[in-house]
């Protein structure tokens, strides 16, 4: 796989996966995200992806949008200028529909995303604060979490409302996939 390539060389000279990670690259990073796509509705036009690192989610998402809808397009929010560079590389090469905001999530224009991700970026709590700006009223919220994902949704549920789905990750027994909709603040 391209993408595959692409990350193994940049991560030589930069940070995008660790080296322990990068032995379980296909399963730990690319399956984990791209699980995601089985969770959104068939009619998107604009996926967020907050903090998007080595490329997960966003980059496995565009490349699997491609050929299945090829009229979405996805926006990577990363504010490290080298993951944005490797990032535009990517979307490039692999000639994706994709764009990078190298900023910081805050700064960043309102977006009116029918999805939004994020993995392994923040806790629940702070996930939907960052999201919620960026977020159709009738947009989807897509969050991969761990072990502590019941305490997470509970210090959430403090602050704001929202319709939740939670289904089993299919490539970590102890990971979940929350699905929230209907965001506001409690």
């Amino acid at each position: 796989m391209a993408f595959e390539t692409l990350l193994r060389h940049w991560t030589k000279h930069i940070n995008l996966v660790s080296a322990s990670d990068s032995l379980v690259l296909w399963d730990r990073h690319v399956k984990d995200s791209a699980q995601l796509f089985q969770l959104i509705p068939p009619d998107w036009r604009l996926w967020l992806d907050l903090g998007s690192g080595g490329g997960f989610p966003g980059i496995v998402i565009a490349i699997m949008a491609k050929d299945v809808h090829p009229s979405g397009q996805i926006a990577l929010v990363e504010s490290d200028a080298r993951k944005a560079t490797f990032l535009r590389t990517v979307i490039r090469e692999l000639d994706l529909a994709a764009v990078v905001h190298a900023k910081r999530i805050a700064d960043v224009a309102p977006q009116k995303a029918d999805i939004i991700s994020a993995r392994a970026l923040a806790s629940l709590p702070a996930l939907i604060e960052l999201a919620i700006p960026h977020l159709t009223p009738l947009g989807t919220a897509l969050f991969p979490k761990g072990r502590q994902v019941a305490g997470e949704i509970a210090a959430a549920r403090r602050h704001w409302r929202f319709e939740l789905t939670s289904v089993p990750s299919r490539t970590d027994p102890d990971a979940t996939l929350l699905c929230l909709k209907g965001l506001a603040r409690a």
